[in-house]
């Protein structure tokens, strides 16, 4: 455990240990509401219990590795539980299609790429569905200013002239909601009354104690997140955005009015869930529209990669394997960002 995550698990263990006992469980039921059963069927996927499609010829460099995946039904969680009786859902994730290229084809690649592809592109039902579940179309339902808005910055993210055209993500600023999840792999923790997301550019703690959400002056890149269990699913709720992240390289956004409802939907093995989110911001959109992610466990099992498993094997005087996901220090103007407009003096 590096120092980053070392600190934040005693933060929260801290904060853990003041709440009383029926604070730290009174946000776990095993009952699955009619609200979470009906919004689940908005997911995309095959039939639940599908076994899933790898795309062909791999995808490109192992981030893109499925083009279809199985929905997940909510329902009763028959798993471990943690000791506050949340479903004990820790360890490393990723998604299991795409990075964050393109939002509603996250398989095609970033339109107008002047760069040369690996391999053809293909068919377009040979690829991964939009993110987008709802709309039918997997189409974001963008007022028209919007809709013109993420298509200058489409038009203008391969030679940004002006500071807006450039992915905040590039400047190593916060994922955000819902980017985080496709940006790399992560690593789940828990801790009473507490779910906590190690992303690759930021963290994420879920408030699992009732308190209410921030005052709604207070903005934040990763939002203010208050959720509760329902048997398999881990559900959030989401305010407080500062609408500075976008979903993608394809420019799409939400505004700081933005409310968000998450459903983590867990399976039954405890190999993958389905995030399922309705998003709802009438500044932006002309309706709520539902969002889907898939994503799968690793373990030490899985070989070490650049993407979903940035990891290495802890060298310690035992024999079980102890998997480490290093802190990555990404500040604005790292590694060469920044560098482009320089001139080398002569």
């Amino acid at each position: 455990m590096n120092s980053n995550t070392t600190f934040l698990a005693c933060a929260a263990l801290a904060l853990a240990s003041a709440l009383p006992a029926t604070a730290q469980t009174s946000a776990v039921s095993n009952t699955v509401s009619p609200a979470v059963a009906e919004a689940a069927k908005l997911q995309s996927g095959s039939a639940p219990g599908s076994a899933p499609v790898p795309v062909r010829g791999g995808g490109g460099g192992g981030i893109s590795q499925e083009r279809s995946y199985p929905r997940i039904d909510p329902a009763p969680w028959t798993g471990p539980r943690q000791r506050d009786g949340q479903p004990n859902v820790e360890g490393h994730w990723s998604n299991t299609v795409a990075n964050h290229n393109n939002w509603t084809d996250p398989q095609g690649g970033i339109p107008g790429d002047p760069a040369t592809r690996g391999r053809p592109l293909g068919p377009r039902d040979e690829r991964a569905p939009s993110r987008v579940s709802d709309p039918p179309d997997g189409q974001v339902p963008f007022q028209p200013w919007a809709k013109a808005k993420q298509e200058e910055f489409l038009a203008n993210f391969h030679n940004p002239t002006q500071p807006q055209y450039v992915e905040p993500l590039a400047r190593c600023a916060p994922s955000g909601v819902p980017k985080s999840l496709i940006w790399h792999g992560y690593e789940i923790r828990q801790y009473p009354g507490y779910v906590v997301f190690l992303f690759n550019s930021g963290t994420r703690v879920i408030h699992l104690d009732g308190k209410p959400h921030l005052p709604a002056s207070i903005k934040l890149w990763n939002a203010d997140s208050r959720g509760h269990w329902e048997g398999n699913t881990l559900v959030v709720d989401v305010t407080n955005n500062n609408g500075k992240a976008l979903f993608g390289r394809t420019g799409e956004f939400l505004s700081e009015n933005a409310h968000i409802t998450e459903r983590y939907i867990f399976a039954a093995d405890g190999k993958r869930y389905n995030y399922v989110a309705t998003i709802d911001d009438p500044t932006v959109y002309t309706r709520p529209w539902t969002a889907t992610i898939p994503a799968r466990r690793y373990t030490a099992a899985d070989k070490p990669n650049g993407w979903h498993f940035e990891t290495t094997l802890a060298r310690h005087a035992g024999s079980e394997p102890i998997v480490e996901r290093e802190e990555r220090i990404c500040v604005e103007n790292n590694g060469g960002f920044g560098n482009v407009a320089s001139t080398p003096g002569r």
